[in-house]
């Protein structure tokens, strides 16, 4: 009984093993279409302009932009708003004197 079984599973692990050494069958190469053709130019054109599009992002991310409008918008409201309360105050001294 221990030898029957010994031997169905060295069987086995020949038998897996031999199905992983197995050769690929070379497919022959066809000859492209005309459409094939433009299909693979438009695609590599494509494939062209979007890592041109994600290099750009990736340098402008770099040039930290997003940090230097925020910081832009913080100080240009904190300005507007000095000079708008000032304005308010005139204003209202103009229209309510004593």
């Amino acid at each position: 009984m221990n030898k029957l079984l010994v031997i169905t599973v060295l069987v086995a692990l020949l038998a897996l093993n031999a199905e992983s050494f197995r050769v690929s069958r070379q497919v022959e190469e066809e000859e492209e279409g005309t459409l094939t053709k433009l299909t693979g130019t438009i695609r590599s054109y494509y494939d062209t302009a979007v890592n041109t599009a994600s290099g750009y992002l990736e340098s402008i991310k770099g040039l930290k932009l997003e940090e230097k409008a925020s910081t832009i918008y913080t100080d240009t409201s904190s300005v507007v708003s000095t000079y708008a309360g000032i304005a308010q105050d005139q204003l209202y001294h103009i229209f309510y004197q004593k």
